[in-house]
């Protein structure tokens, strides 16, 4: 949601984001410091309250780049659904983004989140490290969110292999489909090197 905000004569934007009542404490951190160093790093000031979860992130000055304030919502995005800090900071990077797969969305009943969730994850995670390796993304889990960071074709890729996952096909299909996909990647990868 962006609202225009006025800075005597120039015109900057502003984000709203919710966040979980007991994901404040991690996106402030210890002495402010999550909070302090989001701030630097975007060049915005995040307004938090800590009774509604309610974030408010705005330019810290009139020329602060726009891509530095969605970048800094996607961040507070990201540890409002359970990355780290250290994670969420990864979507800083040029060509990093936050895919956001809501299962409520899609699934509906509480109770078929739980085996959806327990299919990603796998048999003592298993499942959830093979797609992470493979596509080179950080994936988490939460109450009734998927989040997934990495560059566009990285993310990509693992929404498709968990979209397969919730639609119900074999681990060994997803598998098979997450190999051949991170061949292509790696082939196009090598290829930019040379163009």
């Amino acid at each position: 949601m962006w609202e225009n905000r006025s800075y005597g004569g120039y015109y900057g934007n502003r984000f709203f984001v919710k966040v979980p009542v007991d994901r404040i404490g991690v996106l402030i951190g210890e002495k402010g410091s999550v909070k302090e160093q989001i701030e630097k790093a975007a060049g915005v000031i995040l307004t938090v309250d800590s009774n509604t979860g309610a974030v408010v992130i705005e330019p810290a000055t009139p020329n602060t780049n726009p891509e530095n304030l969605m970048k800094a919502r996607d961040i507070v995005r990201a540890i409002a659904i359970g990355f780290s800090p250290e994670r969420a900071f990864r979507l800083l990077g040029e060509d990093q983004i936050l895919t956001v797969i809501d299962l409520k969305d899609i699934i509906g009943h509480s109770h078929h989140i739980t085996r959806i969730k327990s299919r990603i994850i796998g048999e003592k995670g298993k499942t959830r490290k093979i797609l992470e390796e493979t596509t080179g993304t950080f994936i988490n889990i939460g109450d009734t969110t998927i989040g997934i960071i990495g560059d566009y074709e990285q993310t990509e890729v693992a929404r498709q292999a968990i979209s397969m996952l919730i639609e119900g096909k074999p681990h060994s299909a997803v598998y098979s489909f997450l190999e051949r996909a991170a061949r292509t990647l790696k082939r196009r990868r090598w290829e930019s090197l040379w163009r």
